[in-house]
């Protein structure tokens, strides 16, 4: 993994709704290659930074630059961006009306204006990478949780990102769909693809990451690698933060 180019740049990033603050001078490097998994309380701020690096969101102060160059919301610029920066959320947004292939194939035969035969079998070699080379022609109501997850990574992958964001893509899923998303996305990591990743998966964020950020109130209260932030957190938030996903308390015993 190459620590050296820098492929995403946040500098001092502010984004608010009306007189409530949401995220406070985020500052934030990822580097080529880099697995990024950013943790905390539930509305810290965690999705809204992923929205604000896609320009789903307007921000009030600081950048988000692509290789050095601002991010801006000009409608010319955000097609290409959304090229480059790829999103998986938490809904799969698949088009009811069309097959799984098609749902893969429509951006970049549309948008791209790429070959359609090359597109297709791109799609079908991403399919059978997740394990869904059989699904190719169901369309989503046929399909779980977990499928249509797996097929919306797929989705944004055909779209040759240079980046992917993933905002709690297993939030909405059943436990035993969980693992199945998962394991793709570890898949993703091993072979160098460059993520930023927003979960409360504790164990996953271990097994994935190069290093964790801590959001809380807004601001990054800690990064590190995840060795150091799970066994040595630095900060008195950290520490209960994490103690959060520990249940000590038994049945019959007094609080």
């Amino acid at each position: 993994m190459s620590k050296e180019e820098t492929v995403l740049t946040i500098e001092h990033l502010k984004k608010s709704y009306g007189t409530m603050n949401v995220l406070d001078d985020i500052n934030l490097d990822v580097h080529k290659g880099e697995v990024i998994v950013i943790v905390g309380p539930s509305g810290c701020g965690k999705s809204t930074l992923l929205r604000c690096i896609n320009a789903l969101e307007p921000v009030q102060r600081g950048e988000v630059k692509l290789h050095g160059n601002p991010i801006s919301g000009k409608p010319q610029e955000l097609a290409e961006l959304r090229q480059k920066i790829g999103m998986v959320f938490q809904s799969y947004d698949l088009f009811p009306h069309l097959n799984v292939l098609d749902n893969i194939t429509l951006a970049p035969i549309k948008v791209q204006k790429r070959d359609k035969a090359e597109v297709t079998e791109e799609a079908e070699t991403l399919l059978k990478r997740v394990g869904l080379s059989d699904r190719a022609d169901s369309y989503p109501r046929q399909l779980s949780g977990g499928q249509k997850q797996r097929i919306a990574i797929v989705r944004a992958l055909c779209m040759h990102p240079e980046i992917m964001l993933f905002d709690e893509v297993t939030a909405a899923l059943d436990p035993e769909m969980v693992h199945e998303v998962l394991d793709v996305m570890l898949d993703l990591a091993d072979q160098g693809d460059t993520m930023l990743i927003v979960t409360h998966e504790m164990e996953f964020a271990r097994a994935v990451a190069d290093r964790i950020v801590f959001i809380d109130d807004g601001k990054i209260v800690e990064q590190s690698s995840p060795e150091m932030f799970f066994d040595h957190p630095s900060s008195e938030r950290t520490k209960r933060f994490l103690g959060t996903f520990t249940y000590h308390r038994i049945r019959g015993e007094k609080l």
